[in-house]
């Protein structure tokens, strides 16, 4: 029976409403990822920190994203929750888009593709590149904008900072905004996916659910602990019970940003990590280093990949590796950021934006799980340059 109010289809009202939300989503990525990549790379240029301390910081948080994002990718490969009894949960979640159509532009790729890769990451028209949603040249620009707009006279670097900062400022406050409406703009989703199909569609959504709070938890409970025993020759039990308060105001949260003082005063305070250290890593992380978002974004795209029944090669993985390791860096501390970020990836490999709202049903818990993930790396992150700097007492304590 279709129901409708005063002439329109409940459905025609949850795709309207749904389409609106994603729309505004879209509308963020290219001023939100830019602003914020050259912000934070000039933030960490001008403090004159790029020095032996800086490099050790962005060394671990390099490594520790990528650890992060094969984890994910080995479990999802592993579970592959977006097959459901031997096929593909294209119908079972109701994605609209010719599959047919996506596999010929995703498909059919060799590792000789890894090259064309590092082409895109150099756009010839940096303004045609944005336009396109060519994500990888337009985040290789603005790390090399920010990175350079610190090696220019002050004079002329100044106004540059402080209108990047301007927009990012604005870019955060617009995201904000936008997700005041979010509850809405899910509702819409999960409820037009359940209108077509049931729900049937909550079987998939619920193994991707498990895959990646799996994954999240091998990031949490097995490697960052290794690199605290192996590196830095602490106890990370220790470190757990530091942590704690943050960790619990990271849950509920959902915020790096917002929870960054606590951080600072768990790691200072409770591990004995000194302010020297903590006042440059802890900040810098919050920024750039997104352990848990990396790991969620990877997953997701290979999970709507899995839905669509495609079979993605060693180059379109490596590509979803790579992109989310370098959209980490952009990803602003606030909640539900990393689903623009997502946006990049499906983007980056071909597949329609749109299929982000398959994973908007579970984003909120699993925002509130790897953010708290986050905030663990990056106290991890403190103790480890701490320990590496030669600082004496650091988790010392029971």
């Amino acid at each position: 029976m279709d129901t409708s109010l005063y002439g329109l289809r409940f459905y025609d009202i949850y795709d309207f409403l749904g389409t609106l939300f994603l729309n505004a989503l879209k509308m963020l990525i290219v001023p939100l990822i830019v602003s914020s990549i050259i912000t934070g790379i000039a933030g960490v240029g001008a403090s004159g920190a790029m020095g032996r301390l800086g490099g050790k910081t962005l060394l671990y948080y390099m490594t520790t994203s990528l650890f992060a994002i094969l984890v994910g990718l080995f479990l999802v490969n592993l579970v592959s929750p977006g097959i459901v009894d031997g096929e593909p949960a294209r119908e079972v979640i109701a994605l609209s888009d010719d599959g047919a159509d996506i596999a010929a532009r995703v498909e059919g790729r060799g590792v000789g593709d890894v090259v064309e890769i590092f082409l895109r990451m150099v756009p010839t028209n940096i303004v045609a590149a944005a336009a396109e949603g060519q994500m990888l040249g337009l985040i290789f620009f603005s790390l090399l904008f920010g990175f350079f707009m610190t090696r220019i006279d002050g004079s002329l670097a100044k106004p540059m900072q402080d209108f990047w900062q301007g927009v990012f400022a604005v870019m955060m406050q617009i995201t904000e905004w936008v997700m005041l409406f979010a509850p809405i703009g899910v509702f819409a989703l999960v409820a037009k996916v359940v209108a077509s199909t049931g729900f049937a569609a909550f079987a998939p959504l619920l193994a991707f659910f498990l895959t990646v709070l799996a994954a999240l938890g091998v990031h949490f409970l097995v490697v960052l602990p290794l690199l605290l025993w192996f590196v830095g020759r602490v106890n990370p039990l220790r470190h757990y019970q530091a942590m704690a308060p943050a960790l619990l105001t990271a849950f509920s949260t959902a915020s790096s940003s917002a929870t960054l003082p606590v951080s600072m005063d768990c790691v200072e305070r409770r591990a004995g990590v000194s302010n020297r250290t903590s006042s440059f890593v802890l900040p810098l992380g919050a920024t750039v280093n997104m352990d848990g978002t990396a790991l969620y974004e990877c997953v997701a795209a290979m999970f709507i990949a899995q839905a669509y029944g495609l079979d993605l090669g060693f180059a379109e993985q490596f590509t979803v590796v790579l992109v989310a390791l370098l959209t980490s860096i952009g990803v602003a501390g606030i909640p539900a950021a990393s689903l623009v970020a997502i946006t990049i990836i499906l983007t980056a490999i071909g597949l329609p934006v749109e299929a982000v709202g398959l994973i908007l049903a579970v984003d909120r818990v699993l925002d509130m799980c790897r953010t708290s993930v986050n905030i663990f790396s990056d106290s991890c992150g403190a103790v480890l340059i701490g320990r590496l700097e030669g600082e004496q007492g650091i988790l010392q304590k029971a």
